[in-house]
């Protein structure tokens, strides 16, 4: 009921209202279902396969020259190292070279850093009281909107034409019409990439934190990732596309699982818009009356159990050919992305920049967990680790054994 139900029988209602002050006005929750969804459209087209294969040449760039500034051996907290680097990706890839060519990257990240301070649980049950997180949210989001419409606008004006090879995704938004033909306007497209943005960078960045977390937690894992890399390298040497990348199901297991023990989202809300009933698997059935809110906890889906055994062990082998626990558990069984018709539109994106980001590590680098294995911080809405994620790193060159 929860992710299948018609839209005539749950919605999100007014529940994620808490991000209108986040994202800006004319887009998403601050605009009727109809328009919402044709936004959220907008969104599927710019990351479909077709897309997301250009985004892999600028990932690399940026993810190749992070990690180039690393010395040949030393200390990080990978936090702060991914924190900056997928904001670098983010920009790149979702609004183009204008940022980093006209020197704004630095004002970009503190202005986004204020903006993501105003997703807290304050916020989330007061989003229009005037605390000072949130006044620096506000203003922060204005200034970027600022940022954001005088390269929409210089775009328009120039009538630019994106070179298929250098696509970004504010262009694809500018490029977007409403079903009635009306174009997108320069807010809506600020806003949407605002959104965007911060809903891609924060979630992969806490997704990113986890795996590395997890992955060097666990030398089982590590090795296997490791000799899938070095497979990989035997077979394609050191080119990495779209399609390479799809063949390291093994990352793609370990970053899955990291997701399954800490989604970026822990809890779900919809709304029921009439008076529903509903079955369980024993026959028996309940009501659920219009008007009352619906709660999905993510974080305990991925922990049932009767779907995963040992839940609460770090095993992506549970993933694999021959197991495939979340899916022989049947459907909505794995819900750490959403599911139905509100399933993340940009879940391909996520793991293709993480596994982009895993990928050159393993390669290049011996890395070794010096911190203890971090606890949730729940403070946060998107329970990051707690504390700092110290990693001790030294420079090596993955080759193949063949």
């Amino acid at each position: 009921m929860f992710f299948g139900a018609s839209d005539s029988e749950v919605t999100y209602g007014n529940i994620y209202e808490f991000t209108v002050p986040v994202f800006g006005q004319e887009i998403g929750f601050d605009v009727d279902y109809t328009t919402q969804r044709e936004q959220n459209l907008f969104f599927v087209e710019s990351l479909k396969p077709a897309q997301l294969r250009n985004h892999v040449e600028p990932m690399l760039h940026e993810v190749e020259n992070f990690f180039a500034k690393w010395g040949e051996e030393g200390v990080v907290d990978l936090k702060h190292e991914f924190q900056e680097l997928l904001m670098l990706i983010s920009t790149r890839c979702l609004v183009g070279k204008e940022v980093r060519e006209k020197m704004m990257y630095g004002q970009f990240l503190a202005l986004f850093d204020d903006v993501e301070k105003g997703l807290n649980f304050v916020s989330f049950m007061f989003p229009y009281m005037w605390t000072p997180t949130n006044r620096r949210r506000d203003k922060a989001r204005s200034k970027l909107a600022g940022i954001l419409s005088e390269i929409v606008m210089a775009r328009k004006s120039s009538n630019c034409v994106v070179v298929h090879d250098d696509d970004d995704v504010l262009q694809t938004l500018i490029d977007s019409t409403y079903k009635s033909g009306r174009a997108t306007t320069v807010t809506e497209i600020s806003g949407l990439i605002i959104a965007l943005i911060t809903a891609g960078k924060h979630t992969s960045t806490h997704t990113s934190m986890w795996t590395g977390a997890c992955l060097l937690s666990s030398v089982k894992f590590l090795e296997a990732a490791l000799e899938e890399q070095t497979q990989i390298i035997g077979k394609y040497q050191d080119r990495i596309d779209y399609n390479v990348l799809s063949e390291m199901g093994i990352l793609h297991s370990c970053i899955k699982e990291a997701v399954r023990m800490y989604p970026p989202v822990p809890t779900l809300f919809r709304k029921v818009q009439k008076d529903i009933s509903v079955r369980t698997e024993e026959g028996k059935e309940y009501g659920i009356s219009r008007g009352n809110t619906l709660v999905n906890l993510v974080v305990l889906n991925g922990m049932l159990p009767q779907i995963y055994k040992d839940p609460e062990v770090y095993d992506p082998d549970r993933f694999r050919p021959g197991r495939e626990e979340d899916k022989v558990g049947g459907k909505f069984s794995y819900t750490s992305f959403g599911g139905g018709r509100h399933t993340c539109a940009g879940e391909a994106y996520a793991y293709m920049q993480i596994k982009i980001i895993f990928s050159h590590l393993l390669r290049n680098f011996e890395l070794k967990l010096n911190s203890p294995f971090p606890k949730p911080d729940w403070s946060k809405i998107t329970p990051q680790p707690k504390g700092k994620v110290t990693v001790s790193y030294k420079r090596r060159r993955l080759s193949s054994n063949l």
